[in-house]
This record gives structure tokens, sequence and C-alpha cells, in this order.
């Protein structure tokens, strides 16, 4: 697991060492910060040569551009630096000069050999699911070397139909993460998928269908009745929202051990309740072993992570509250990030400007 992410002079970010623990959820306004912080993450693990020191501006996960576009504007050493320390590991540290016009940057040599053992097992059982996700479509795209050999949903989540098809009624669900309300008791992903996703719209289930003249699925959208189910609907004829939170449903019920998760807006789309529900199994899936970078705006995702702390559901000293804002000087401005703590009834260390108050501002504006 990382347990230190160590920044410097990339975009925003001037100069950040922070711990990192299982849950991490970042918060703030937009344009503060959240985005280039996980990028540092995305550019490490999409970077094909890594083990040489290269790392690619441009690439699956993130498209920075050029050196140009990734240096912080106030730098006063051309230098950008990214360190990420695992447990019981020499830290991992890059320092790559700036070059302004190239897509990939070269670390300085001259260090000892990176050990990127434990790293290249991070990059093999990674997960990003992009704030920009596919919505509902007639068909979707499957893939066997993405779903079967990579057990990867992709970017916009575009293989979580074909992902279903395949694992739907063999992966077993860890039993942390199971639904108490799944069929029959089922531990089986389809029956937990179901489970959930009704927490988000009530008696919806889903169903696939695999066109091999076609290499792609059709799914299909039913809700119950008191004792049978409607006709199956496309997702088309259906709330936005529930194609739009499938894929992260689905990710973080196959979390376990050793896998790194990452999560722009899961909450997208989403009504509060179901908003809260998936702060629930996003802090279930941080206890199930999984390491968790949650990016939102959402006061429910947050406050569902609460409750589970106080129900006992995931211990305080797994979640970390990473709020960004920005430092102003007349010299320059670049990003801070505060680590807010979380204590065993949910409450937090601290409550910053623009945090968790904007309820509060809009109800004096109504008195």
């Amino acid at each position: 697991m990382i347990n230190h992410i160590k920044v410097e002079n990339f975009k925003s970010l001037k100069r950040e060492d922070v711990a990192i623990s299982n849950l991490n959820v970042l918060m703030g306004l937009n344009g503060m910060g959240k985005s280039s912080f996980i990028q540092v993450l995305l550019l490490l693990m999409q970077s094909d040569k890594l083990e040489e020191g290269v790392i690619d501006l441009h690439g699956t996960l993130a498209q920075i551009g050029q050196g140009k576009d990734a240096l912080y504007q106030f730098a006063e050493e051309e230098t950008i630096v990214f360190e990420l320390a695992l447990d019981g590991q020499t830290p991992l540290a890059w320092r790559f000069p700036y070059q302004t016009d190239k897509e990939q940057l070269a670390a300085e040599m001259g260090h000892p050999a990176w050990d990127m053992t434990v790293f290249r097992e991070h990059r093999k059982r990674f997960q990003y699911i992009s704030a920009e996700r596919i919505g509902p479509q007639d068909i979707y795209e499957a893939s066997h070397t993405v779903v079967a050999d990579k057990r990867q949903l992709g970017l916009l989540g575009e293989y979580a139909a074909h992902y279903v098809h395949l694992f739907g009624d063999k992966y077993s669900v860890p039993e942390i993460l199971r639904h108490a309300s799944a069929f029959s008791g089922s531990d089986k992903l389809i029956h937990q998928l179901n489970a959930w996703m009704h927490e988000i719209s009530p008696g919806v289930s889903v169903s696939t269908k695999y066109v091999p003249e076609i290499n792609s699925v059709i799914m299909n959208y039913q809700f119950e009745l008191p004792t049978q189910k409607t006709k199956p609907f496309r997702p088309k004829n259906v709330g936005f929202g529930i194609s739009y939170v499938l894929p992260v449903v689905l990710a973080l019920l196959t979390a376990e051990a050793g896998k790194t998760i990452v999560i722009e807006n899961p909450e997208s789309h989403i009504h509060p309740r179901g908003q809260a529900t998936l702060g629930r199994l996003i802090a279930l899936a941080a206890n199930a072993g999984a390491q968790l970078f949650i990016e939102t705006h959402s006061d429910h995702i947050l406050n569902g992570i609460r409750v589970a702390v106080k129900e006992r559901a995931i211990d305080k000293s797994k979640v970390n509250v990473m709020y960004f804002d920005k430092e102003t000087t007349e010299a320059e401005q670049h990003s801070r990030i505060t680590q807010i703590r979380m204590d065993e009834r949910g409450e937090l260390s601290e409550y910053p400007q623009d945090f968790l108050d904007e309820w509060s501002n809009q109800l004096l504006k109504l008195v």
C-alpha cells in the first residue's frame, strides 16, 4: 500500500508531502489541485518506461500535454519531483528536469536503481474510473484482453457490461462487501450488484447478452414488481444515472487486498440518498483491503463514510480526508492540502472555509 506521496513543482502543486491511508477522500472547490494530485498516480501508472526513469505526460490515463504544461508556473528550480513510499519499501523517487516541448520526461540518473518490484504489482492491479463516463448505450464494447485478462472496466466504464457478462455468476464478492438483501443471500457478483443498485434505484436489476457476431454486449434493465419483473428496458430509456454509476459500483464490489482504485466524482447524476449509500460502499471497499482515492464534491459521499466510521464498518485510522484550496501571495499561487482527521464518531478535526458549509450559507440567505 502507498503510505506517502511527495510532489514538487507539478502543475499547481508547489511542494506537498502527505500521508496516505486506505481510503483517501479528495475534496475542495474546482481548480484547487485535486485532479493534479490524482494525475501524479495516473502518470506513474501509465508510463511504460518508468523503470528506466521515463514518464509519459500524454498517455492512456492522463493527457497533461508537454513539459510546459506540467511544470509549476512559479518554480524556483525547474525540476518536477515525484516520490512514493510503499509499506516496508525504500521510497521510489524521480526527479524530472524540465523540458518545455517534450511529451516524455527522463528522470535524473546517478542514484540507486529503482526497485520497482512492489510497485509493479500495484500497476497490474490498478483501476481508474474517470469523471467522464460512458452514458446509456444500445450496445457496449467487449474486449477479452481488457476484461478477461486484465480485469479492467475501462476508463469510462465502457467495459462494465462485458465484465458483468463474464463474471456476474462467477466472481464471489468479498464477505465484507455483501449486501444483506441479495437474492437468496448469494455472494455472486450479479446478485450483489443488483442488491446495491437497488439502493440507488429501487427494484432495478441488470441483465446482459453477448452478441458474438459483433463482439459486443447488450445490457438491459428491469424493475421488480410484487410478483414479477417489468419487461426489459434499454439503457437509453432508463435514468441516465443508473448507467453512469454502474461501473463505480462494480469497481467497489471487486475491491480486494492489493488493489488500487481511483474514482472521480462517483456521485455524478445520483440522488443524495444514493450518494450516501455509495459513501458507505466506498468505506467497505477500503476495509476489504483495497486502497482508494476518491475525488468528490459530495457532502453525502463524505457523510456516508462518516456514518460508516461511527457504525464501525471501517476504522477511523483508515480514512484520510484531504481538503484542497489555494494559497496566494504577491509573487505566486499554489495548491494547499489540509489533512483532516476523523474520530470514532465520524466527527472531523476541522472544517476549513468552503468545506461543508454551503448548505448553511444558502439557508442563511433564506431566513
